[in-house]
C-alpha cells in the first residue's frame, strides 16, 4: 500500500483562506443590498461639536428634527454594530472552521499515521509470518532430511542385518552340513566300534562260557576230590579210633597224639576248603595278599565269630575272606571230638591268601 504524502502548511490553509474571502464578499454584498433598500435620509450634515443646552422653550419643529437625527444616528449605530457582530461571527466561524479543519487534518494525519502504522505492522507481521513460514519450511525440510537420513540409516542397518543374518544362516547351514557329515562319520565309527565291541563281547561271552564250563568242571572235580578226602579222613579217623580201642594203653596214647595232629591238620584244610566254596573274589584281590582272621567255634562245629586280626591292606579282600568263613556255618565233621582236641578251635587264628580261597 502506497503511503500518502502529507500536505504542506500552505496547502493546509489554502481552502480556509478561500472560504474566508468568499464569506467576506457575501457579507459585503448583503450590506450593499441592505443599504440599497434603506429609505433615503437627508444629506448628512457636518458634525459640529457643540454643547447643546436644553432650552426651556423649544419649538415643535426643532424638537422633531432632533428626535429624527437621534433616531437616524441610533439606526446607523445599530447597523454598524450588526455589521461588526456579523464580521465577528464570520471571524469566529472561520476560526472554528480553521480549528475544525486543523482538527480534521490532525485526525486525518493521525488516521493516516495509524493506517501507516497498521500497514507497517501488517507488513512486519507479514514479514514475520513469511519468516516464520520460511523457518517452519526450513525446519520441515530439515526434519524431512533427518527423517530421510534416519530411514536411510534404518534401511542400511536392515540391509546389514539381513546380510549378517544371511551370512549366519549360510554359516549355520555349512555348520549343519559339517555336523551332519560328522554325525554320519561318527555313526559309522560308532557302528564299527559297536560291531567290534559286539564281536569282542561275543568272544568274551564265549570265553566266559568256556571259562565257566572249565570252572564248573574244575569245581566238580575239586568237590569230588574234597569229598573223597573227607571220606578218607573220616575213614582214617574211624580207623584211628578203632586202633585206639583195640591197642594197649601206651599204644593208644601214642596213636591218639599222632591222630590228633593229623585230625587238626585235616580240620584246617577242611576249613579252607569250605571257605573257598563260598568265597566271591573281589576285583582288587591280587596274588601275595595275606589276611589273618580270628575265628570262634562251638564244639558242634558252628562258626560263632569271624574278625580280621591282621589286615592284608585291601579292605574288599579282607571282607570277602570274613564273609567266606562265615558262610561255612557249621562243620558237622567236628562233632564227637575230644575236648582236648577241640580246645584249639574254640578261638584260633587262620591265615588266608587269594590262592588258598581259590582252590
Amino acid at each position: 500500500m502506497q503511503q500518502q504524502r502529507e500536505p504542506t502548511a500552505s496547502e493546509s490553509y489554502f481552502w480556509p483562506s478561500v472560504w474566508a474571502i468568499v464569506l467576506h464578499v457575501l457579507v459585503f454584498g448583503m450590506l450593499f443590498v441592505s443599504f440599497a433598500f434603506t429609505p433615503e435620509l437627508p444629506p448628512a450634515k457636518p458634525i459640529v461639536q457643540a454643547t447643546l443646552y436644553q432650552l426651556k422653550s423649544k419649538s415643535q419643529a426643532t424638537t422633531q428634527t432632533n428626535q429624527k437625527i437621534a433616531g437616524e444616528a441610533k439606526k446607523s449605530a445599530a447597523r454598524q454594530t450588526e455589521v461588526e457582530q456579523m464580521e465577528q461571527k464570520l471571524i469566529e466561524q472561520e476560526a472554528i472552521k480553521a480549528a475544525e479543519q486543523k482538527k480534521e487534518d490532525a485526525a486525518q494525519k493521525a488516521e493516516e499515521s495509524k493506517k501507516a502504522d497498521e500497514t507497517k505492522k501488517a507488513e512486519e507481521a507479514k514479514k514475520a509470518d513469511e519468516a516464520k513460514k520460511a523457518d517452519e519450511a526450513k525446519k520441515t525440510a530439515e526434519a524431512k532430511k533427518a527423517e530421510e537420513k534416519q530411514l536411510a540409516d534404518i534401511a542400511k542397518k536392515k540391509s546389514e542385518e539381513e546380510a549378517k543374518k544371511a551370512a549366519e544362516e549360510e554359516a549355520k547351514k555349512a555348520a549343519a552340513e559339517e555336523a551332519k557329515k560328522k554325525i554320519v562319520e561318527d555313526a559309522k565309527k560308532k557302528a564299527a566300534e559297536d560291531a567290534k565291541k559286539k564281536s569282542e563281547a561275543e568272544e568274551a561271552k564265549k570265553k566266559v562260557a568256556e571259562d565257566a564250563k572249565k570252572k564248573a568242571a574244575a569245581d566238580a572235580a575239586k568237590k569230588k576230590s574234597q569229598e573223597a578226602a573227607r571220606k578218607s579222613a573220616e575213614e582214617k579217623k574211624a580207623q584211628a579210633l578203632a586202633d585206639l580201642l583195640s591197642d594197649t594203653p601206651e599204644r593208644q596214647q601214642a596213636l591218639a597224639d599222632e591222630q590228633g595232629d593229623e585230625v587238626a591238620g585235616s580240620f584246617d584244610d577242611l576249613i579252607r576248603v569250605r571257605a573257598a566254596e563260598g568265597w566271591t573274589r573281589p576285583p582288587s584281590a591280587r596274588k601275595g595278599m595275606t589276611v589273618v582272621l580270628q575265628i570262634g567255634m562251638l564244639p558242634d562245629g558252628t562258626v560263632t565269630s569271624v574278625s580280621v586280626s591282621k589286615s592284608s591292606g585291601d579292605g574288599p579282600f579282607d571282607a570277602s575272606a570274613v564273609a567266606a568263613v562265615k558262610n561255612i556255618g557249621r562243620l558237622t565233621e567236628m562233632q564227637g571230638m575230644k575236648s582236648s582236641d577241640f580246645a584249639p578251635y574254640r578261638s584260633f587264628k587262620m591265615t588266608f591268601t587269594p590262592e588258598d580261597l581259590a582252590q
